[in-house]
């Protein structure tokens, strides 16, 4: 792998030392007879800090394919109150919003999977996917080489890059996918210079490439403006043997996030624990926020622990990959997920209030063993017919780990002289 955030990459596939053109990107006649094709993730005129693009030098052009036709979407979707789909499909979109046509937009989906994809990939034009795997590891074949990710691991593959997916038994994870914007680091401000997820830690793949035709046919999938669609051509999309560039898949390592906590009193916000971040227009808002709540130190004093009660202007998914999260350890399963919509009040239950009402605060480790995300967005999110009614797996009862809250206001209470 190549380490960095963001950077500037080269990559050749060995067996063709210097495949890559010295001095320009698209020469009369590329080293190797290979294509010249550059891969846009940003406007031209982007401002330098945000121009996004890699050139990939390849066997065969990726224009050399039948048209596409439209293919049953099965779970995935664009309609937040779809009709009754097909179930023929390992995408099951649960919530969303906006739209992928005005490039403006968030959708969650879960994956569950056990074939690998044989002579098909994917491609999605609508935007970028965060894949987060809960159950099972997964090889992904990219255009600029492979990355495999396990659990613990998170992806990022970008808006226009075709992929493909190799499984070795039931595999099941969480994937969000943002319109209209690229993930990136976020601010560190008075943080300084290093902490949260350091940019050495991401790792991009190096180039890879198979010469292969594929005699009886090789299938793209193409998502665009919410729907499927498929085209047939007779060789293999990896075939790019070397590409340079800045706009790249990448993967990262849950473990190695530098935590920032509290070490003097109260509960920090959860926006210190933030990995990745898709902006919004407008300073401070995000599209999407990716969060994760690691394992750690708690210290602080004269304070209840674990996270506050709130009411939210932003919408915040839960997931679980492994573990028992702090604040509900009965009830969220590994794979299972929570949707808190803008400004629905949520918080510890009661067990966990009761509890650390009471704790001795002594230095302990919080979610050892434990490894919780959210994805927090500023869109208004609406749940699919899927994650209400189809899925069969809604948890109506949810409510009730909080009706055993009970008042413990005290009238004649009066603060001790000091």
């Amino acid at each position: 792998y190549l380490s960095g955030f963001g950077n500037e990459f080269a990559s050749e596939d060995p067996r063709c030392p210097g495949s890559l053109p010295e001095g320009q990107n698209n020469p009369q006649v590329c080293p190797y007879g290979l294509y010249a094709e550059q891969l846009s993730g940003s406007a031209f005129t982007c401002p330098r800090a945000t121009n996004k693009r890699s050139w990939l030098y390849r066997i065969l052009p990726s224009v050399r394919h039948k048209p596409f036709t439209p293919v049953n979407c099965g779970y995935l979707s664009e309609n937040w109150n779809e009709v009754e789909p097909d179930p023929n499909q390992g995408l099951h979109t649960i919530c969303g919003a906006g739209d992928s046509k005005s490039r403006s937009g968030i959708a969650i989906h879960v994956y569950t999977c056990n074939t690998s994809m044989t002579d098909r990939c994917f491609q999605n034009s609508d935007g970028d996917f965060l894949i987060v795997p809960q159950k099972g590891e997964i090889l992904i074949t990219t255009e600029f080489g492979k990355m495999m990710v396990e659990p613990n691991e998170i992806c990022v593959i970008q808006q226009g890059m075709r992929f493909s997916v190799d499984v070795f038994g039931e595999t099941r994870g969480y994937l969000l996918e943002v319109y209209g914007a690229h993930f990136e680091l976020p601010d560190l401000g008075p943080i300084g210079a290093n902490g949260l997820a350091n940019p050495r830690d991401f790792q991009t793949p190096v180039a890879w490439y198979e010469d292969r035709t594929v005699a009886t046919g090789y299938t793209v999938i193409n998502k665009y403006q919410g729907k499927l669609f498929s085209s047939q051509q007779d060789f293999s999309p990896f075939n790019v043997v070397a590409w340079h560039g800045n706009y790249t898949p990448y993967k990262y390592n849950l473990e190695n996030f530098m935590v920032i906590n509290c070490v003097a009193y109260d509960h920090a916000d959860p926006s210190i624990f933030t990995v990745l971040t898709a902006k919004s227009t407008r300073p401070g808002v995000a599209i999407a926020d990716f969060v994760i709540f690691p394992p750690r130190w708690g210290v602080a004093d004269h304070t209840f622990r674990p996270p506050y009660y709130h009411r939210n202007c932003m919408s915040e998914f839960m997931g679980l990959i492994k573990g028992h999260y702090e604040a509900k350890e009965e009830g969220f399963q590994p794979g299972g997920g929570s949707l808190h919509s803008i400004m629905t009040p949520h918080g510890p239950d009661f067990d966990c209030f009761e509890k650390n009402s009471k704790a001795e605060l002594k230095p302990e480790r919080v979610a050892e063993g434990t490894m919780a995300f959210m994805f927090e967005s500023s869109f208004s999110m609406a749940v699919t017919k899927w994650g209400l009614e189809t899925c069969q797996r809604l948890d109506k009862s949810y409510y009730k780990c909080w009706e055993p809250l009970k008042s413990h206001f005290n009238p004649n209470w009066r603060p001790s002289s000091k």
